[in-house]
């Protein structure tokens, strides 16, 4: 009984001790993705780091600066569903992300759709801290619309 006893505290142990190098293993993992995706982000390798943002979003679905990095990335080829996508999921997970923000606001204000643009600008200023030299240029081009419908 007692070998019993020892030998199942000794698995449960094993377990543990697994479970933890598994957690661990990922978390790491994950950072790593994340770094790498990055530094070729900044070498401009866009390609291989999208593969690396998406890949880390697998070990780690709520991380808002992948996203974003996406959204860069399918700005840079120009693919809006994606960015808006990604960018939507970055404000979900992080509602106070600037350049997130700023982003968006610059794709309605493309769009000519200037009720969400004053929407958003709304709360982009609530916001601001490091970005908030941006609410200038989204004013200008607000005021450059209405001044180019008015002749």
């Amino acid at each position: 009984m007692k070998v019993w006893y020892i030998t199942s505290m000794k698995l449960k142990n094993k377990f543990f001790v697994i479970f933890f190098l598994l957690i661990f293993t990922n978390t790491f993992a994950s950072e790593n993705f994340f770094d790498n995706a990055k530094n070729l982000y900044e070498k401009k390798e866009y390609e291989k780091s999208k593969f690396l943002f998406q890949r880390n979003l697998v070990f780690n679905p709520k991380d808002s600066k992948s996203y974003l990095y996406l959204a860069k990335i399918y700005e840079i080829e120009e693919n809006e569903k994606e960015t808006e996508k990604n960018l939507n999921s970055t404000l979900l997970l992080e509602p106070d992300n600037e350049e997130a923000m700023y982003m968006i606001i610059d794709i309605e204000l493309k769009r000519s759709n200037f009720s969400k643009v004053k929407e958003l600008q709304a709360d982009f200023e609530k916001i601001c801290t490091s970005l908030c030299e941006k609410i200038t240029s989204i004013n200008e081009r607000l005021k450059n619309f209405d001044t180019s419908n008015e002749s």
